[in-house]
């Protein structure tokens, strides 16, 4: 994993874009990117694997991962998709094993860094539940209907 380009506005506009970080004020964003690095990631590269302990979270910013389960496809994650933050809340083991399909840029937020985040920025643990909570329901439907 290589460091990528400076912090600078058009990045502070990419990451503004982001799902998870779509309702943050420019202040805001700016303390994100402060607690984080861009990395350039090459294809095949594992980002997660299952049964691990998470240290890091990862926001895809450009590229493509798969997602597996007990080795098992579940998705695939693009552009302004999340991986790891689950790990980061309850200090759990990785649930599933992410490897990047394609050479990508992520934005990676470490274990101390995105507890101070979300002290720091309330939104950004508003949209986390939501983006959790989205995850639990579309599983709930997988298995249930």
């Amino acid at each position: 994993m290589i460091p990528l380009m400076a912090k600078s506005d058009a990045y502070l506009d990419n990451l503004g874009n982001v799902r998870l970080f779509s309702s943050c004020t420019k202040k805001e964003l700016q303390i994100i990117i402060k607690a984080s690095d861009e990395l350039s990631i090459k294809a095949g590269t594992v980002l997660v694997d299952q049964g691990a302990a998470g240290t890091q979270s990862f926001v895809i910013l450009e590229g493509s991962a798969t997602v597996k389960r007990n080795g098992r496809k579940i998705a695939v994650l693009g552009t302004g998709a999340t991986v790891g933050e689950m790990s980061l809340l309850d200090r759990g083991p990785r649930t599933a094993t992410v490897v990047a399909d394609t050479d990508m840029r992520v934005l990676v937020i470490g274990q101390r860094e995105f507890s101070a985040l979300l002290a720091e920025v309330p939104s950004i643990s508003l949209k986390l539940l939501a983006t959790l909570a989205g995850r639990v329901r579309d599983l709930d439907r997988a298995n249930f209907g």
